[in-house]
């Protein structure tokens, strides 16, 4: 039977990647602080989890012990912790990083975090120009990609068959911030119309977490050093989710498509598309779990059920999350809409 250690295994890639293993046969150990963040569905299933610090290489090095066939680092930021993955990558037949896609830059420097939005003419290769690695704060705007770039650098210059997956909006079951909650929200307000800013266009490639789960298991299998976009096979542009969420919930509303961005902000209004290519992955063996709408419907009905139980688990956006808030202008909204009719 073989043996995977996932570093950071409780959070959403980690979960979707244990789930995958060990319906595939794998013995799955996964690491993280809290054994009650390990979910019984994966508990029941067979997955393990080992109490150790990302921060403490003791602790690492007791939980991979004499080796592991497949080592997954999803809590990997900087180059300092990179260092750290580098002996345990050592006593891997494959390990796999994951990175983001926000390393990438365009041509005038600019990223999926800076201030100016980047336009990157096309589907972005992984051959595409990156930040400047650095070590500021990678919870920063600016640090944030930098760190990435940094660590990725450490691993793929260690000389051990890592690959090092750049996702780009993770979607799923148990994520930190549930951007369909925009549109879900919406639904369970009983919403009339929906907004959406720049006639919804905009596009922002997501990244459902079986699907990086299914390119994981596709690198365990093929070990090398190499970099690799995981994304969904669809990129949907922001009118194309706000209609997969509501015929999910069987609601209908109008659509209220907006020239500007003054209203009807959303997740996914970026003014340049950002469309990872898939072909690399493709070429190695990839074949997606599904489509974006196919992999988020679970989590749409995921969040309706916290919903509708009065949220006791504490998933949902708080209202005053600085993230969600901006997006639930609901007085602009009617006073445009009542102008409007």
């Amino acid at each position: 039977m073989p043996r995977a250690l996932i570093l950071g295994g409780t959070g959403l890639i980690g979960r979707a990647t244990a789930r995958r293993l060990l319906d595939a046969g794998w013995q799955v150990d996964v690491t993280g602080r809290n054994p009650a963040h390990l979910s019984a569905e994966l508990a029941v299933a067979g997955a393990r989890f080992v109490a150790a610090e990302r921060s403490d290489p003791q602790q690492l090095a007791t939980a991979i012990g004499a080796g592991v066939d497949l080592l997954v680092d999803c809590i990997c930021f900087t180059a300092e912790q990179a260092e750290q993955l580098v002996p345990l990558a050592a006593a891997a037949s494959s390990t796999v990083m994951i990175s983001s896609k926000a390393v990438y830059a365009d041509a005038a420097g600019n990223h999926s975090n800076s201030s100016e939005p980047p336009c990157f003419n096309g589907p972005i290769l992984e051959t595409q120009s990156t930040m400047t690695p650095s070590d500021i704060d990678y919870n920063s705007p600016e640090g944030y990609g930098a760190n990435k770039v940094a660590a990725e650098q450490v691993l793929l210059d260690s000389g051990h068959p890592v690959t090092v997956l750049r996702p780009s909006k993770v979607h799923g079951i148990g994520a930190d911030r549930l951007r369909e909650w925009v549109f879900v929200k919406r639904v369970l307000d009983k919403r009339p119309a929906v907004l959406l800013a720049h006639r919804g266009t905009g596009v922002d490639h997501p990244s459902a977490a079986a699907n990086i789960a299914a390119l994981i298991e596709v690198a365990a299998a093929h070990p090398g050093r190499r970099i690799l976009n995981s994304a969904d096979p669809d990129a949907p542009n922001g009118r194309q989710v706000a209609r997969t969420i509501a015929g999910r919930l069987s609601h209908t509303w109008d659509e209220v498509l907006l020239d500007d961005g003054a209203l009807g902000q959303h997740p996914w209004d970026a003014p340049h598309p950002i469309v990872l290519d898939l072909t690399a992955a493709a070429e190695l063996g990839y074949r997606p779990v599904g489509d974006y709408a196919a992999t988020v419907a679970k989590a749409v009905d995921w969040l309706v059920d916290a919903a509708g139980r009065g949220d006791p688990d504490g998933v949902l956006p708080a209202p005053d999350d600085e993230f969600f808030a901006p997006y639930f202008d609901y007085a602009a909204e009617d006073q445009y809409l009542s102008r409007r009719s």
